[in-house]
């Protein structure tokens, strides 16, 4: 049970981002939740962002001549 909650406690969200959207961007994230039912916004937009992240990061993987690596996890 010790190993679950340790676990829990680095994936608990306690970094707090905000975002605006002018009428048209928030219109169309409202249409498209209606349409495909999404239930939490919040989960949605989250994972919209983390796919895009990931994505980049994946096209720019460093390579052996980098000085650099960024240690994410």
């Amino acid at each position: 049970m010790c190993h679950r909650k340790q676990k829990s406690e680095k994936l608990k969200r306690s970094n707090r981002q905000a975002i605006l959207f002018n009428e048209r961007e928030m219109n169309a994230i409202n249409h498209y939740c209606k349409k495909f039912k999404v239930e939490n916004k919040s989960k949605f937009m989250r994972e919209a962002i983390i796919t895009e992240v990931l994505r980049k990061f994946d096209q720019n993987y460093p390579t052996l001549w980098e000085d650099k690596q960024m240690n994410l996890f």
